[in-house]
């Protein structure tokens, strides 16, 4: 299976962007579909949206119209783009395949939305 390592997290406040990026151990080009997932604490982890190979993304409710994922086959990169960020998207976010995730997940990276 490919491990993942996520990184671009951060602390920022209500309204601003940030830009997460995972890596992938390996080739990502079999996978199907990548989805970024979060888990806020005391909370269990959540999809926050997948993307198939030349189409676009599919997102929770949540995060529509505010968050868009990437893909680079050729760079074994996912990307997440976030805007307009809410206190509620705070969490640990990860990548992993999507629907059936690796077993092994990555560390994830922390994003805190708060003023």
């Amino acid at each position: 299976q490919v491990q993942f390592v996520e990184s671009g997290g951060g602390w920022v406040q209500p309204g601003r962007s940030l830009y997460l990026s995972c890596t992938g151990s390996g080739s990502i080009s079999s996978i199907y579909a990548m989805g970024w997932y979060r888990q806020a604490p005391g909370k269990q982890r959540e999809l926050v949206g997948f993307i198939i190979p030349g189409g676009s993304g599919n997102y929770a409710d949540s995060v529509k119209g505010r968050f868009t994922i990437s893909r680079d086959n050729a760079k074994n990169t996912v990307s997440l783009q976030m805007n307009s960020l809410k206190p509620e998207d705070s969490a640990v976010y990860y990548c992993n395949r999507y629907p059936v995730p690796f077993t092994s997940w990555g560390q994830g990276t922390q994003v805190t939305v708060s003023s």
